[in-house]
């Protein structure tokens, strides 16, 4: 992580969100996959509520996010909504990010498989953590995605 000295993670079920963090996450969310990326699509999908969510910090300010949504019944967790603040991007910080999610699902989900779908320009990030594609090529809200798979014994330490 290179986003200075002053750069933290930290998990969070839903209800431990203020409202003044859930608003700031969801604002976060927001700006980027709606206003930036020009991407109308339900970002409150109700999924939201049985989430871990992971927020990154830099100088005391919302830097990064992700969500981890856990499918028990079918053996399966999802890692989704991964955003990074665009001024702070290349800095390894989405890296940083999913690693943090991957061990934790290494910790807490050892027999899950993994999957996101995310957006197909970067899908070669995602094959670098591990994550194989599993689909073709699909619009999603606008957004041109491809699903990925990781298993827990391909995840890497």
């Amino acid at each position: 992580m290179r986003a200075g000295d002053r750069a933290m993670m930290k998990w969070y079920g839903f209800g431990d969100l203020s409202p003044a963090l859930l608003y700031e996450m969801l604002r976060f969310r927001q700006a980027i996959f709606v206003v930036e990326q020009s991407c109308a699509y339900p970002d409150l999908d109700g999924r939201d509520q049985r989430a871990h969510h992971l927020l990154l910090r830099a100088d005391g300010e919302l830097a990064g996010c992700l969500r981890l949504i856990p499918f028990a019944d079918e053996a399966r967790v999802a890692i989704g909504r991964v955003a990074v603040a665009a001024p702070l991007r290349r800095r390894g910080l989405a890296r940083s990010l999913m690693a943090e999610a991957l061990a934790r699902c290494r910790r807490d989900y050892p027999d899950c498989v993994v999957t996101l779908t995310g957006q197909t320009y970067l899908a070669p990030f995602y094959e670098t953590l591990g994550f194989a594609v599993t689909s073709a090529p699909y619009d999603d809200s606008q957004s041109h995605r491809r699903r990925m798979t990781i298993t827990a014994c391909r995840m890497s330490t």
